[in-house]
């Protein structure tokens, strides 16, 4: 699993929505289609307890049925990456319920508490490795501020393997990368349209959460990167600009409302988001979503 994890986080990390039913509870089976359609184009490896996944709007007792019913559904075609965060109680057993679940690696949300200090995080990620039985560890890292050598600190621990980057910084990306252990991976956390500025300082891989939509598109970026054809990646990009655009507004509280609202257009039904996130689109923004789809013969 090494070797394939490895390859994986060099690849498409794709964050998966969390569906609803009508009364509002969590339906994982709804999932069913959408991962198959995501792996069917190639997208290494799923995300179960991302932030496109609602996570800190789920109880943890919703977390931990997610990641046990996406590894299920994926069922070892590609491995699977389990979101934990939270309280370090809540953290600590979300990270023993991904292991037992068969997840292949734990992407560790930054911890929002408004007073961290960055070797309380080092404590953070001992308590989370311990509990998951030494699963790798990926650091989902939205906040810079804490500095590089924090960050090379964090780094530095064993079980960590690689950091997703999502804070839009390339030069701090860059020097952090030179501080830390060449075998860490560093992956573009900002999805596709970050993806070109991050791989130009060293980054390999991105999220997406296009690929709920239009893995195919996530598929082709992925591959001109890798080719090192920035020209044909920008051209890509700039082709699915306006989801991201859409996705980014309302202080990017339609972000994962513009995802949801996709696949409901496409007949792929998750239900709708949970407050804090804006629900439902706009009639503006739904206009703009439903000619992107179109346009693309996304319906």
């Amino acid at each position: 699993m090494a070797a394939t994890l490895a390859q994986a986080l060099t690849g498409i990390s794709g964050i998966l929505v969390t569906p609803y039913d009508q009364p509002g509870d969590i339906a994982p089976r709804r999932l069913l289609p959408v991962i198959d359609r995501a792996l069917g184009a190639g997208v290494h490896m799923p995300v179960v307890n991302g932030n496109t996944g609602e996570f800190y709007a789920l109880t943890t007792d919703e977390a931990c049925t997610m990641v046990r019913e996406v590894v299920a559904m994926v069922g070892g075609r590609a491995p699977v990456l389990a979101g934990a965060g939270r309280g370090i109680r809540d953290a600590v057993r979300l990270a023993k319920v991904s292991a037992e679940a068969g997840a292949a690696a734990l992407m560790v949300h930054q911890p929002p508490d408004p007073f961290v200090a960055p070797r309380g995080i080092v404590d953070y990620l001992k308590a989370l490795e311990d509990a998951s039985g030494g699963l790798p560890m990926m650091l989902y890292l939205r906040n810079d501020a804490i500095g590089t050598a924090a960050i090379a600190s964090l780094c530095a621990l064993p079980g960590v393997k690689g950091v997703k980057w999502a804070t839009p910084n390339p030069q701090r990306l860059a020097e952090a990368k030179a501080a830390c252990d060449p075998e860490i991976v560093w992956v573009g956390g900002l999805a596709e349209v970050w993806a070109p500025t991050f791989y130009a300082v060293g980054a390999r891989g991105f999220t997406s959460g296009l690929i709920n939509v239009w893995p195919e598109r996530s598929m082709a970026i992925h591959a001109a990167l890798e080719g090192g054809n920035y020209p044909e990646a920008n051209a890509l990009i700039a082709g699915m600009k306006v989801f991201e655009d859409i996705r980014a507004e309302e202080m990017a509280g339609t972000n994962v409302t513009g995802v949801k609202s996709a696949l409901i257009a496409q007949g792929l039904d998750c239900g709708p988001t949970r407050p804090p996130s804006a629900w439902p689109l706009t009639k503006a923004q739904s206009e703009r979503l439903n000619r992107f789809l179109s346009d693309n013969n996304l319906l």
